[in-house]
């Protein structure tokens, strides 16, 4: 792994679809790809996996505004602003439409942040076809929270599978957009809000961009901690909680996970809120680290690529937070896996030919270990379900191993 790929300015700015990416600083030869009406013509319509759980995914969408804080990016904007889409257990047979995928602007903006637009037209990346409906009747009881946080540069958008995957077997799932942190997220107004903090990380001298991307993962964790505060009502706040369904939340059992920064700010949330019991990070940096004293015995599974994430790798925080958790823990990494194996986009890819040769495991296995195994963690830690596959090597997840520096 060269290490211009583990650099800072690589994991915030090199976002592209499954291609051959930059070596060593120089451009890769890109096989030829389909051009993005050839792509319309020979796929009307992407779709996510069907999840797997026993239960029906709804789907709510909530504008969270924190009054006690003004956007770090955008001080004139005013409060701190975030989108979440809200996953919950639903009845089978209830619920209007599918929900939508992403809205065609989100899309086109991130489609031309990662330079991708001859690849695929924007109304068909926006029209990929989910599980979740809107409307759906939720199940009875009370169910363990997980707040998911995207990577940077990306919309909340790119974590449906997993979201819908959770919500399939049980979970209530907080899935966030954080105000001027993605290519583009549409916000009530007719607002579309592009990545300013990507243009602050930019621009900044070298010397300051890890502590803007610490500044970013310890944002998100106070969003994290904001959007447990509203959908639980929490003790001495003033306010019913902000979602219709709130009582389905059990506020004792909460995770968080995240991809890249995201994950960074899970684990940062659970250093500064008691009440996340257990958390994960999907192949990102701990640019914010873990604290020396630990979690106070909570679990944590780091998730990553092989070639980056392995003990000895370019990223040493990884190892250097590891012997900071100090409950239950799981290093995994997945051989031939890239940044973006832990989101929906190497599986939507892969539906339209689109492969990455640095980065060979294909879409399919791209979902099916993320599901198995983030799912299988949080049953496990909020659940108090036995999931064998977390206890060593399996021989139906060849490309999954299991460090222990």
């Amino acid at each position: 792994m060269n290490k211009l790929r583990r650099s800072a300015v690589a994991l915030l700015l090199a976002i592209t679809l499954p291609l051959p990416v930059a070596a060593a600083g120089a451009a890769a030869a890109a096989p030829p790809r389909p051009g993005a009406q050839a792509v319309a013509e020979a796929h009307t319509r992407l779709e996510l996996p069907r999840p797997t759980g026993p239960y029906a995914v709804g789907r709510d969408t909530l504008h969270l505004v924190d009054k006690q804080r003004r956007d770090p990016w955008v001080p004139s904007a005013g409060a701190r602003e975030l989108m979440a889409s809200m996953y919950y257990p639903a009845r089978p047979g209830t619920g209007g439409s599918h929900a939508p995928y992403m809205a065609t602007k989100e899309a086109q903006l991130l489609l031309e942040g990662i330079k991708r637009t001859d690849v695929l037209p924007p109304e068909v990346l926006a029209g990929t076809r989910v599980h979740a409906r809107t409307g759906a009747r939720p199940i009875g009881g009370r169910h363990p929270l997980v707040v998911l946080s995207p990577g940077f540069t990306l919309n909340r958008a790119t974590l449906s599978l997993l979201s819908e995957e959770l919500a399939s077997r049980g979970y209530v799932v907080a899935l966030l957009d954080h105000a001027y942190e993605s290519f583009g997220a549409a916000f009530p107004g007719g607002r579309t809000l592009t990545c300013v903090a990507c243009q602050t990380v930019e621009h900044a001298p070298e010397g300051a961009r890890k502590k803007l991307m610490a500044k970013v993962a310890t944002g998100r964790a106070a969003d994290i901690s904001f959007v447990i505060d509203t959908l639980t009502a929490a003790p001495g706040r003033d306010h019913a909680p902000a979602w219709r369904h709130s009582a389905m939340i059990d506020p004792k059992r909460i995770g968080a996970a995240g991809h890249s920064i995201g994950g960074n700010g899970a684990a940062s949330a659970m250093a500064a809120d008691e009440r996340i019991r257990a958390g994960v990070n999907m192949d990102g940096t701990f640019f914010a680290p873990v604290p020396r004293s630990g979690l106070d015995g909570r679990p944590f599974l780091m998730l990553g690529a092989l070639d980056g994430h392995a003990p000895g790798d370019d990223d040493t925080t990884w190892l250097r937070d590891w012997s900071r958790l100090d409950g239950w823990k799981r290093w995994l990494t997945v051989r031939g896996a890239g940044h973006f194996t832990f989101i929906d986009v190497p599986v939507l890819a892969e539906q339209i030919g689109v492969t990455d040769p640095t980065a060979p495991i294909s879409g399919k296995r791209s979902g099916e270990i993320t599901r198995d195994y983030v799912s299988a963690f949080f049953d496990r830690q909020l659940r108090g379900i036995p999931r064998p596959l977390l206890d060593g090597p399996s021989g139906a997840n060849p490309e999954v191993v299991f460090q222990n520096p």
